[in-house]
């Protein structure tokens, strides 16, 4: 065979020795010093597991840094043919086996020497660390700290006082020129305690945020309290990092959120300029009336805006979580469970659009109420009444029954007046005819051109004879003011004729009764009869 063959096969069982030697998950155990961590041991020295080598090793370094007289540079390094040994003098601190060296890339000398090399540097700090003078040193900063902590916190009081003053003196002012204008200030003094409040709050947070930034510099100033330090900055800079971090690689997915708002935006601004011109006539289409175009604009508006959220959703921070998925969840049953009423109305709201049954200012009557349409949306609508009573109704209250519109077609066709009389049997048709026609030819908002006044004798009863006048007017919203009009009109052309309007069962008892119109319109010469009986 080839000689390279035989030299693969060696370096394949080379290669598995080695590995067979060295553990592939061991655990380590640390030598502790002062909270820093000098080295760790994976494998035992003699009758010694890791972790009482560990121990043993750690009990030796303290014992030798609280001795007077220790100097790092009394710390030496032997190396025999199987260990190494660090010792201090004649004392031996530890040795390094061959198998310590298996855990790194060095050899056993060179890993012994990496040991000796940090014991020195270590342990020279601690000492440097932990001398007299550097003790007074620290001391001295620390002083200082808490001196400049107390100077931050008396000129944070001072400010403190220096805007409340400055404060409440502008208040006062506010309040005398309120006063002046007769405006109330009772609701200005109300606010005051709450100002005043949220200065107190402030500045009580200001100052435990000094008192909380200076911890870490007193305790990085002890070099046995620095993780202290660290981790309380940590508490601080971590979330800020967590954040700043979040958004930077939010970045992406918030330029995705600002194309897709940015798009729908313009697709709406586009479907409003079209409805606009829709509602103004410049565009016409065949079967779509132009007050639909805003109310259609306000829906497509809505549905665009409810779409856009749904592409949205899925780049929302957070949306990906249990917590967000199951308060969506939450707040979709709720909006079912309590808006089945809302939800009816807006359905209606919508049908009634479409239905057109009435529009802003149309003179309307739903159910017992009648009144001008001041406001309509998809919820309710709105009556103004005569009496200027502001009446809410829902729309599904409005689709359910039936609505009376007095101004669709008041303006092409007249809103017919109408109004019954009854009057007996001994005036003639053709008299009681006439004063009608008259007196509503005599009102004002009656149209007389294209639509003249009619009457109609609806009922012959069994004392008198009912007439219905009817006129035309285009003024729908005026229609309780036409009819006293009318009804006033009335009165006067029957009492200027000497016709009585007055029911049957006085006519019964006319003998010894005066004539029942007003004395201005009693002939000269009329006396009252007198009772006549006959045999």
């Amino acid at each position: 065979m080839p000689k390279s063959y035989y030299l693969f096969i060696v370096f394949l069982f080379a290669a598995f020795i080695a590995r067979a030697q060295k553990p592939v998950e061991a655990k380590g155990y640390p030598v502790i010093i002062s909270r820093d961590t000098l080295f760790t041991f994976y494998t035992g020295q003699g009758l010694f597991q890791p972790a009482e080598r560990a121990e043993v090793v750690t009990k030796r370094i303290e014992a030798l840094v609280n001795r007077i007289d220790f100097n790092p540079d009394s710390l030496t390094l032997k190396n025999d043919t199987t260990v190494s040994v660090i010792s201090y003098n004649s004392q031996i601190i530890l040795a390094v086996n061959n198998k310590d060296a298996t855990f790194t890339e060095l050899n056993r000398p060179q890993l012994a020497a990496s040991y000796l090399a940090i014991l020195k540097k270590k342990l020279g700090n601690y000492f440097s660390d932990s001398s007299t003078k550097q003790i007074v040193i620290n001391i001295l900063e620390a002083v200082a700290v808490v001196i400049l902590l107390i100077a931050l916190i008396w000129t944070l009081n001072k400010g403190s006082r220096w805007l409340k003053l400055k404060t409440l003196k502008a208040w006062e002012n506010r309040m005398d020129k309120l006063a002046a204008q007769g405006a109330p200030v009772a609701y200005a003094k109300r606010l005051l305690p709450l100002v005043t409040g949220l200065l107190r709050i402030g500045r009580f947070i200001l100052i435990i945020l000094l008192v909380y930034l200076a911890l870490p510099v007193l305790f990085f100033i002890f070099p046995s309290s620095k993780p202290i330090a660290v981790q309380l900055l940590s508490y601080i800079v971590n979330p800020f990092k967590s954040i700043l971090l979040a958004i930077v690689h939010y970045i992406p997915n918030l330029l995705t959120i600002a194309v897709i708002y940015i798009v729908t935006r313009y697709i709406v601004k586009l479907v409003k300029f079209i409805a606009s011109e829709i509602a103004q006539g410049a565009i016409t289409i065949n079967g779509f009336y132009p007050e639909w175009a805003m109310p259609t604009y306000n829906i497509i508006r809505v549905l665009l805006f409810a779409f856009m959220f749904v592409v949205i959703f899925p780049y929302l921070p957070g949306s990906d979580s249990k917590v967000f998925q199951g308060v969506t969840v939450f707040l979709g049953i709720l909006f079912s469970l309590g808006s089945s009423s809302a939800i009816s109305n807006m359905v209606s709201g919508i049908v009634l659009t479409y239905m057109r049954p009435y529009k802003i200012g149309d003179r309307i009557k739903v159910g017992d109420v009648m009144g001008d349409v001041v406001e309509k949306n998809l919820l309710v609508t709105r009556l103004r009444t005569i009496k200027n009573e502001d009446i809410t109704i829902p729309n599904a209250t409005i689709l359910s029954g039936h609505t009376t519109n007095y101004s669709t077609v008041a303006k092409t066709m007249g809103l017919i007046l109408n109004t019954t009389i009854t009057i007996g049997y001994d005036v003639p048709w053709q008299t009681v005819h006439n004063l009608l026609i008259s007196a509503a030819e005599a009102t004002e908002g009656i149209l007389l051109t294209d639509h003249k006044p009619f009457v109609l004798q609806t009922g012959l009863n069994d004392f008198n004879v009912a007439y219905q006048l009817n006129a035309y007017t285009e003024l729908s919203n005026q229609m309780a003011v036409i009819y006293s009009r009318l009804h006033q009109n009335i009165q006067d052309k029957f009492n200027e004729a000497g016709v009585e309007i007055m029911s049957p069962n006085y006519f019964a008892l006319r003998d010894g009764n005066h004539i029942q119109i007003p004395d201005g319109y009693v002939p000269e010469g009329y006396s009252k009869p007198g009772f006549k009986v006959e045999k």
